[in-house]
């Protein structure tokens, strides 16, 4: 696995357990928090796994920007969460900043 592929899916792991927060009821609800747990465990294993040739700005800029913008998308699209023109603004500079920091990444 590449250190880009690593980072691609600690961000989808990292909007799992965004969304399995929601679901644990403050972490009192068994299977959603371990689920929860796992989701975290692997998003770290990942990531790490990614800083070992990645550079770390980059790569934890891509990660958290995928984690914010994937549980933006969920929350609109599963939550009925608001998608004003605003919202929508800042979720399109989200995603522009994490293409224009990989373009110029130098791996």
């Amino acid at each position: 696995m590449t250190g880009w592929l690593a980072v691609i899916a600690a961000g989808l792991f990292e909007i799992a357990w965004a969304f399995g927060l929601k679901y644990s009821d403050g972490l009192t609800r068994f299977w959603p928090s371990l689920a929860t747990a796992l989701a975290i465990l692997a998003s770290f294993a990942l990531m790490s796994f990614a800083l070992r040739s990645l550079p770390f700005g980059t790569a934890y800029a891509i990660w958290t920007g995928i984690g914010a913008a994937g549980s933006i998308i969920l929350g609109m699209v599963i939550f009925s969460e608001p998608t004003d023109p605003i919202r929508l603004i800042c979720l399109t500079l989200i995603i522009a900043g994490m293409v224009g920091l990989k373009f110029n990444s130098p791996v």
